[in-house]
């Protein structure tokens, strides 16, 4: 009897010295700490939360594979340096160096995994050497500079017609822009501007297409937009900001007079509004400013003064 009650004493304090001596260890891990060997003390661990598109990946840890898939939670990590690699069948792999800090959340949610095959197609059915996707209307537009010619499809390439030509130009054009109404283009180079009008269906490469050509000799062309009626040019000269019509008998018109022979411009379409760089001198300094200019036709009566000046040009 007595070394029956020796023994469950001895055994009842043995258990409390372990309870004891083991309830740091307990509440450090219940509170998110962990020892670090490093320094011989609990630290305060971490997190790594990772999502990625598409989900179900493979995440590994420092090379080793872990049993979560994306969307994936690693916990109880000491502070450092982790190296994480993501992996999906037919998807490239991504791979960083993630540093956790005690008691935070370091967030992955932002990995996209791109597929190995790509989904390319091609869209033009003949040689071209420039393009411009029309998302508003479902369109692309593309030039072939040799031949001159312009093509028109749908965003997948269907329907690829030939919807135009345009005359040569030299030197070769520098830009090309839409209408607004999308059955015009205008090339220009630094002397010229020449405006196509696209054919609403396919035609015949042997067809020849009316084009209007305007040199703007002497004045050297440095950009020019489309005003939002679909007929007025703005364009933007070494020497100033003028406005034109769309047409063979078009008399430019200097809106602004420019300082700076190498300006810069941004025309927004949406409201015919012209932003432009110019110089000014005062005080014997010269100073840069920023300049808005109106061009809606309730602030300025394009048609109006287009009808009076060829008029008086007529006179």
């Amino acid at each position: 009897m007595f070394s029956e009650q020796r023994l469950r004493a001895l055994l009842f304090y043995t258990f409390a010295l372990v309870f004891f001596a083991g309830l740091p260890y307990i509440l450090s891990y219940a509170l998110g700490y962990k020892f670090d060997a490093r320094y011989l003390k609990f630290t305060k661990t971490g997190i790594i939360a990772i999502e990625t598109q598409p989900a179900g990946a493979s995440v590994y840890l420092n090379g080793k594979v872990l049993d979560q898939k994306t969307p994936a939670t690693i916990q109880e990590l000491l502070p450092g340096k982790y190296n994480i690699k993501i992996e999906l069948e037919k998807h490239y792999p991504w791979s960083s160096d993630v540093e956790v800090k005690g008691g935070r959340v370091s967030r992955l949610d932002q990995v996209i995994l791109f597929p190995l095959l790509a989904n390319v197609k091609q869209l033009n059915q003949e040689k071209i050497s420039s393009f411009q996707v029309d998302p508003e209307k479902s369109k692309v537009y593309y030039l072939d500079f040799k031949e001159r010619l312009i093509y028109r499809s749908d965003l997948d390439g269907g329907n690829f017609q030939n919807v135009g030509s345009f005359p040569e130009m030299s030197p070769e054009p520098k830009a090309w822009k839409l209408s607004p109404d999308r059955k015009k283009i205008l090339f220009f180079n630094p002397a010229q501007i020449v405006i196509v009008r696209l054919s609403e269906q396919a035609v015949q490469m042997s067809e020849p297409d009316s084009a209007i050509v305007l040199n703007l000799s002497g004045r050297r062309i440095t950009d020019a937009f489309w005003h939002s009626d679909s007929y007025h040019l703005l364009v933007v000269t070494q020497k100033g900001v003028e406005v034109l019509e769309a047409s063979d008998k078009t008399l430019p018109i200097e809106l602004f007079r420019l300082n700076n022979k190498n300006t810069s411009v941004f025309y927004d379409g949406n409201k015919d509004v012209l932003y432009f760089l110019d110089t000014q001198k005062a005080a014997g300094e010269n100073y840069d400013n920023v300049y808005r200019l109106e061009l809606n036709f309730k602030t300025f009566p394009f048609q109006n003064l287009m009808r009076s000046k060829n008029f008086e040009q007529q006179e």
